[in-house]
């Protein structure tokens, strides 16, 4: 069966564009062109990825992707701005959207992004569908996480990740004390390489501490090494 992924773009040629492109890739596509129909369909309907344009008739795309935050945390969603607007590019991340790209993008990175965003949407349906013996355990004072069932827990208590959280937060612990650079974690966690695209990570690690830290201003787990990069850091304080 053919994933489905829903496209909120009022361009039609943009859309018609992303329609074409994720065809070829057996994708089955919902298109809406007005925020708010696109929205109840994001919420009606499940799709393995949303394509989500900010500037829309009706309801804006930010509105859209907090809205399907906060009743589908697992749900994967990529905005797609202007170039020149890096405020919704931050506040898309920020609101909880898994990656973003920016207009004019080339049809091989629009077909990177997906598949990126695809397989991971695959993984965690398989999580959810085989509750087998847990295995890929990794633990760190009080987080612990089990890639195959794809939870994470602080103290016992379960931590409400997204599906690219958990794998930015499975792929630090996985390398305790190793420091990873920005363009590291874009390749290891996302899936590319592509310079400009900063914000994706920096979002995500502030997304991350929200929810793992006791601190998030004070960080003993997801650190930052000034002029390097990010680390899982194991040698923590004491709650």
């Amino acid at each position: 069966m053919a994933d489905n992924v829903l496209v909120v773009e009022d361009d039609l040629d943009i859309a018609t564009l992303i329609k074409v492109n994720l065809s070829e890739l057996g994708l089955s596509i919902d298109h809406f062109a007005d925020g708010q129909a696109g929205c109840n369909a994001a919420l009606e309907k499940e799709y393995s990825l949303i394509l989500l344009d900010v500037m829309l008739p009706s309801m804006n795309g930010l509105d859209i992707c907090r809205k399907v935050r906060d009743s589908k945390p697992e749900q994967a969603i990529v905005m797609l701005t202007a170039k020149n607007s890096e405020t919704d590019r931050v506040l898309g991340l920020e609101l909880g959207a898994d990656d973003y790209m920016t207009k004019p993008f080339s049809i091989r990175e629009l077909q990177a992004r997906v598949r990126s965003q695809i397989r991971k949407a695959h993984l965690l349906q398989q999580a959810n569908n085989h509750h087998a013996q847990p295995s890929n355990i990794i633990s760190s004072g009080e987080l612990l996480i089990n890639q195959q069932t794809r939870e994470a827990t602080r103290n016992g208590e379960p931590l409400d990740l997204t599906a690219t959280e958990f794998d930015l937060l499975y792929h630090l612990m996985g390398h305790p004390n190793q420091v990873f650079s920005r363009t590291q974690l874009l390749e290891s966690v996302w899936g590319y390489q592509h310079s400009g695209y900063e914000h994706t990570v920096n979002s995500h690690i502030n997304r991350l501490r929200a929810k793992v830290e006791h601190s998030a201003t004070d960080p003993q787990y997801v650190q930052t090494v000034w002029g390097v990069g990010y680390k899982f850091n194991t040698q923590h304080k004491a709650s």
